[in-house]
This record gives structure tokens, C-alpha cells and sequence, in this order.
């Protein structure tokens, strides 16, 4: 295993039974990144996420996490995590839950209310957790996970719950904690979450890593929508030029996989062989996209039976 890494696992399998739900996951978490942890409803990300962190034992395979085993409360002093759903004393007040919290991990109560405001509870931090929506339960959870002033941030879901600016605000709380050296896993089925805020990716289905890069490394360089006409002639002129990777039609226009620097040579190319140039821009492929090119939404051991727990 790499020395250097905060995270790093090798063959990582949990069964349960004849379902295997994780199935040998290599993964290695780099210091200082956030870094995206994507797959399909009980693609087994949460299963993963309990096994490093010492929740659920491995069937086999091997784990590290800040240099120690899973589990090992050194690790744990400087890791912050919300793994699926908060757990608090529903007649017990936010700010209540958090100072328990903190007496039980030895954090001193003064880190309270920082960590309620950072994930904007201040204001309702004398209210009864029972009372709070769904997205409150899910900030104070982010709160719990932030009181220890971790090194290390787990974040399973974070935005289930919240409104759009609630989601807003989130990412940008993630992005924060990236900026201040911290190292943050997200782990999420939204795209555009992942996208905003992770500089690596891993998309996991069906138990397995199925691709591990940097967020433009999957998406890949963006294709160049071309509307010409006439469309035959056009599509022939594009396929003879050998700098042109692919052409297909699609619709009224033309879909070219080209190097961005030889846009302007496209241009002069088919106006060279009589087309009308009508439309021409560059289309960028999202990460939703390739998420459904390397997923599928069946057959995967759920995830869901697990017990809610923040550490």
C-alpha cells in the first residue's frame, strides 16, 4: 500500500451470505483532495465506507486510513464522517446532540457552535432535533462529523434532503474544508455535486471499481457540434481530414471528436469544399453522462439494510 495516502485499500470484499456486495476494491485517497466516490443505489459505496472505517469487518482484502488499520481510535480522533443518516436524541436540542457528542469524543465543547455554523444551525441550535426537516438533520449530522476538526472528512449522502440552496451551500462547505488542507470523500449518486467540488472520481457498481480518474479525465475532451450544409458533403470532408478523430450525425448537425486546437482548421476545411459553415460550438460531456455509460441500475446488493451511524 502507498505509504503517502490517507486511504488506501486492496481487494477490499464484504459478502453477506451469497451476496457479495463489495467486491475486491483497490482505492487509494490522496492527502489534501477531495475526492468523489460515485456509483448507483447499492452499488456498494456505503458498504466500502463502513469498512474503512472499522464498521463492518472486511471478508477479505486489507484497508488503511491515515496510516492505521481500520477501526484504530488514533485514526478515528482525526476522522469526521456521516455515513447514510444522522442518528441524534430526537428531544434533545441540536446543539444538545453536538455537546454530548463532543463530551463522548473528548472535543472540547467550545468547537459546538463553530460547527453548527458552518453548516448555517446556529440560529436553530436551541431547537429539538425531532423538530428539524430533513435537510437540518443532515446539516447537524455534517456538524457532528466536523466537531473533532478532523484531517480526514467522510461525507455519505450529504445533500439528501436538501433544497437547492441548501445543496448550494453544502458544496460549498466541501469545497471550504478542501481549501483548508483537509482531505474529503463525497460519496454521492449526484453528478453535478461530485463535479462541482472533487478533483478525482471512482465510480463503483455492482460491488467493483469500474473506473478510477480526475473529473476531466472522464469527461473527456468536448466534442465539436457542426450544422453545414450540404450535410453529405460536409461529413465527407470532415472524415478525410486525419486529425479528425470521429464524425457521426446526429440530428440536423454533425458530432466531431477533434482536437480543440484544430477547430479553426475545421472551419477552413469545409468552407474549402463549398460548405456553409451555420453552427459551430464545442459540447462538453458532463459526468452524468459517463455515469451512465459505465453503470447499470440492477442487480447490485443494496446498501440500504446498513445502520445509520456517524463516527
Amino acid at each position: 500500500m502507498s505509504t503517502d495516502a490517507v486511504i488506501s485499500a486492496e481487494a477490499l470484499t464484504k459478502r453477506y451470505g451469497s451476496v457479495v456486495a463489495v467486491d475486491g476494491v483497490d482505492l487509494t485517497v490522496r492527502r489534501g483532495e477531495a475526492f468523489g466516490f460515485l456509483g448507483p443505489n447499492g452499488a456498494g459505496k456505503t458498504t466500502t465506507l463502513r469498512m474503512l472505517l472499522g464498521l463492518v469487518r472486511p471478508s477479505s482484502g486489507r484497508a488503511s486510513i491515515l496510516g492505521r488499520p481500520p477501526g484504530d481510535p488514533d485514526a478515528l480522533r482525526r476522522t469526521g464522517s456521516l455515513i447514510e443518516g444522522p442518528g441524534f436524541y430526537p428531544y434533545l436540542s441540536g446543539r444538545t446532540n453536538l455537546e454530548l457528542m463532543a463530551r463522548y469524543a473528548a472535543v472540547p465543547a467550545s468547537r459546538v457552535m463553530p460547527a453548527l455554523e458552518a453548516v448555517d444551525l446556529a440560529g436553530r441550535a436551541g431547537d429539538r432535533f425531532g423538530s428539524y426537516s430533513l435537510g437540518m438533520k443532515q446539516r447537524l449530522g455534517v456538524a457532528a462529523a466536523l466537531l473533532k476538526d478532523p484531517e480526514l472528512v467522510i461525507l455519505d449522502e450529504p445533500t439528501n434532503g436538501l433544497d437547492p440552496q441548501g445543496m448550494r451551500d453544502m458544496r460549498a462547505l466541501i469545497a471550504d474544508l478542501g481549501d483548508q488542507g483537509r482531505t474529503v470523500i463525497l460519496s454521492s449518486h449526484l453528478m453535478q455535486e461530485v463535479q462541482a467540488v472533487c478533483q478525482r472520481v471512482a465510480v463503483i457498481d455492482h460491488g467493483h471499481i469500474v473506473t478510477v480518474g480526475t473529473v476531466e479525465e472522464l469527461r473527456g475532451q468536448p466534442d465539436l457540434e457542426v450544422r453545414a450544409t450540404p450535410s453529405d458533403t460536409a461529413l465527407a470532408t470532415l472524415r478525410a481530414l486525419s486529425y479528425v478523430e470521429s464524425v457521426r450525425p446526429d440530428g440536423g448537425h454533425l458530432v466531431v471528436t477533434v482536437p480543440t486546437r484544430h477547430t479553426a482548421d475545421v472551419t477552413r476545411e469545409l468552407v474549402a469544399a463549398g460548405v456553409a459553415v451555420t453552427g459551430l460550438r464545442r459540447t462538453e460531456r458532463q459526468l452524468e453522462d459517463v455515469f451512465f455509460d459505465l453503470t447499470s441500475q440492477s442487480g447490485s446488493a443494496s446498501d440500504a439494510t446498513q445502520e445509520p451511524s456517524h463516527v
